[in-house]
């Protein structure tokens, strides 16, 4: 045993995913996105850590990029704050469907979500630099990557950027690995922690969290 104790392991995971208790309207929006195509919607953990950053932040104002079938979006609700907007767009129209019909079931009002069909590269360009408190990307690692200074371009002075799924299979951290994808992913972490304007953490939560905070 090494002098700084025992990894968690899985059953410490299990437990912080049992300690994230979901209501009702969020297993529902589970066990529907679970059944369709696309990435894995993210682990009850993950979506309490991102409750606990929108609430941390403030956040009246958020990006989701990847629906994940309202998944994501119901935990990052529960944290901002009660007049925010939540913006989700995803090329998936199922998951979109699946994300519209998770905030209705949740008895969220129309006003407080914007469910937008196009990818990344399409859409970005159409929203507001600046005027995010919060952007948040839980779609594949490779949808977002290509995009990351568009992403950081929408998140203000002091707001969040979190970017989930780069410890996907543990391939970022096996020096033998060179596929292009995991190079890519590589090449999006060190961005990311090497960016002059950002703090910026990895989080071995789920198949993994970079959370990064503009400072200037």
């Amino acid at each position: 045993m090494s002098a700084e104790g025992p990894s968690p392991g899985k059953d410490g995971a299990a437990y912080a995913d049992r300690f994230a208790t979901e209501t009702p309207a969020l297993l529902a929006a589970r066990s529907r996105a679970s059944r369709l195509a696309g990435p894995t919607p993210v682990q009850p953990a993950v979506g309490a850590t991102l409750a606990v950053l929108a609430a941390g932040a403030g956040a009246r104002t958020v990006v989701s990029i990847g629906s994940g079938g309202g998944v994501a979006g119901l935990w990052l609700l529960r944290g901002m704050r009660p007049d925010g907007v939540l913006t989700a767009l995803d090329g998936d129209p199922e998951q979109l469907r699946a994300a519209r019909r998770a905030f209705a079931e949740a008895g969220h009002p129309p006003g407080r979500t914007r469910v937008i069909f196009g990818t990344p590269a399409e859409v970005l360009p159409r929203l507001s630099p600046g005027a995010y408190d919060t952007v948040v990307c839980t779609s594949s690692p490779t949808e977002y990557a290509a995009h990351l200074d568009a992403v950081l371009a929408l998140v203000r002075v002091g707001g969040t950027v979190v970017c989930h799924g780069l410890l996907q299979g543990g391939r970022i951290a096996d020096r033998s690995a060179r596929d292009e994808q995991t190079v890519t992913w590589r090449e999006l972490v060190r961005t990311v922690r090497e960016h002059e304007d950002l703090t910026s953490a990895l989080l071995p939560i789920g198949a993994g969290l970079l959370v990064a905070t503009r400072r200037r």
